[in-house]
């Protein structure tokens, strides 16, 4: 982690021990994970999504052709947004280097994986592509697309979903990859994520291809510190209302650098 440097990338500043845990000092991330976003925001509009994909995408390319790693492990919960509204990955728990092009240790969060990697296959830098297909399908939907009812009703996440989990894995496997209603949903969006979730790692497309999808060149543009800074307001908000107190006064952008001493300045200065 030291030795990657990117602004798609969670900065890791160290480590040390205490007592018997060891303490990771990282970037802080405020407003944080996108699985909390969307359970604070519901789900997300077309402009939010191409700024993930963007976003998500260039920290793979990063691992990938810098450091020949592969995440393992995306989903909503890895994919972090702080006060300017960067989207970061983080969680590098189950990341490997990239040896001969393939992997075959089974790793990473089931209810994400591919189809190929869930038969216990091998593997390579595609399958996260659908992990991270199957994430912005989540936030489009604003409930896990898998064993979903029709009518996209309650809470369905990965977390929560009706479905035991060898069921849901078997679907994962065996039933056709979920779509998004293009009567609802813009052509881009559709698109992307079904380009994500080829069954066939082979019809799949790398996160570099992905860059140069329709999706990604959507000239729509976004305040993403604005956007931040509407998510922490509301998160405050819902969390005052739960507790029976009045919303607290919103959060104002603050652009203004602030004053750090030199040393010897807090000297009383002679007469």
């Amino acid at each position: 982690m030291y030795e990657c440097h990117s602004p798609y990338i969670v900065s890791f500043y160290g480590a040390y021990k205490h007592d018997k845990d060891v303490i990771m000092c990282m970037e802080f991330m405020e407003p944080g994970s996108l699985d909390y976003i969307a359970k604070v925001m519901g789900s997300l509009d077309v402009q939010y999504l191409r700024v993930i994909a963007d976003s998500v995408l260039k920290g793979l390319v990063y691992l990938y052709d810098t450091h020949k790693i592969m995440h393992r492990d995306i989903k909503p919960s890895n994919i972090l947004m702080n006060s300017r509204g960067q989207i970061k990955l983080c969680d590098f728990g189950v990341s490997g280097e990239l040896v001969n092009s393939i992997a075959d240790t089974f790793v990473g969060t089931s209810t994400y994986m591919s189809p190929e990697r869930i038969q216990g296959g091998k593997y390579t830098v595609k399958s996260d592509v659908w992990s991270f297909g199957l994430t912005l399908m989540e936030l489009a939907l604003g409930r896990f697309p898998f064993g979903g009812d029709a009518d996209g009703s309650g809470d369905k996440r990965a977390s929560s979903g009706p479905m035991g989990i060898l069921d849901l894995l078997q679907s994962i496997v065996n039933e056709p990859a979920p779509k998004l209603d293009k009567d609802k949903y813009p052509a881009e969006l559709s698109d992307f994520c079904d380009k994500c979730l080829a069954k066939d790692p082979e019809e799949r497309l790398s996160p570099k291809e992905l860059l140069d999808h329709p999706l990604i060149q959507l000239d729509l543009p976004v305040d993403v510190e604005q956007w931040a800074e509407d998510i922490i307001n509301t998160a405050a908000a819902k969390k005052a209302a739960q507790n029976g107190q009045p919303p607290p006064p919103p959060r104002i952008r603050d652009h203004s650098q602030p004053t750090i001493p030199t040393v010897g300045s807090q000297r009383k200065q002679k007469a």
